[in-house]
């Protein structure tokens, strides 16, 4: 592994190669916030699918192509004189430290994980220029199962939370009996809302039982394609098409295809 020098060495040579690019190459002159955004938020997705791989590689270079985006802003909010990679730094230091008190403050009591997890939202709220409320700091535009799962993770920070994680159970089939209720009902505004309510409660037991139900539904997505593929390689080999099979000739290619464990 690399010394603290080295690495500082090397974050000082993305900030002068950013420096020349905005410089002397037009494609990246001519960038700005808004026209990275996009980009940023697929180099997020793949840093996200490196790390769910548990590719090492991977992860490694994901994590420097999302550093050249965030130096990227940087070098533009330093151009508009609105702030440049410094301030960036120095405001999540300083929150860092506000935030582990037990860490960088007077109170070093010995605190476990749980500890702190429990008490985050209300430390968080007691920072200078912070959110106003706990949800306030979930953006609208987060897709709704992470937005789910933030919001939860935020209100379990204030102590609203099921006591044992069992009682979600009585939730969930609580919200599917409605589901299944409103579906019969003819009103499909009714029928969302309750679709969403057992969304919500289901992401909440994923959370309770630690499982990360974006990774656990990318999981299923893949195996549903893998199965799916096989289904359609299998009849496009015989010079079948799907739309001329039975459900019950399909499902049988489609168990063939589990029994071989895809």
């Amino acid at each position: 592994m690399h010394t603290k020098e080295e690495k500082l060495e090397q974050f000082s040579r993305l900030l002068d190669i950013m420096d020349r690019l905005r410089e002397e190459c037009p494609w990246n002159a001519a960038q700005t916030m808004e026209s990275i955004r996009p980009m940023t938020e697929e180099e997020v997705y793949e840093l996200s699918d490196a790390i769910i791989g548990g590719d090492a590689k991977a992860t490694c270079k994901e994590i420097g192509d999302l550093l050249y985006h965030m130096v990227f802003y940087a070098r533009i909010g330093e151009e508009q004189g609105k702030f440049d990679i410094a301030d960036s730094l120095a405001g999540v230091c300083e929150k860092m430290v506000f935030r582990h008190p037990h860490v960088f403050g007077d109170d070093r009591r010995h605190l476990s994980a749980k500890d702190i997890a429990d008490t985050w939202e209300l430390v968080k709220a007691k920072e200078k220029n912070g959110n106003k409320t706990v949800m306030s700091g979930i953006p609208s535009a987060m897709p709704a199962i992470l937005k789910a799962l933030s919001m939860q993770e935020k209100a379990r920070g204030c102590g609203f939370d099921w006591e044992q994680k069992e009682d979600v159970w009585d939730k969930v089939h609580e919200e599917l009996g409605e589901a299944e209720e409103a579906a019969g009902e003819g009103n499909a505004a009714h029928l969302e809302e309750e679709f969403g309510d057992l969304m919500f409660a289901t992401i909440n037991a994923c959370r309770l039982y630690g499982v990360d139900p974006e990774v656990a539904l990318s999981r299923t997505c893949e195996k549903f394609r893998r199965r799916f593929t096989y289904l359609e390689e299998n009849t496009l080999k015989k010079g079948i098409k799907l739309t001329d099979m039975t459900l019950a000739e399909m499902d049988a290619i489609w168990d063939e295809g589990k029994r071989k464990g895809l």
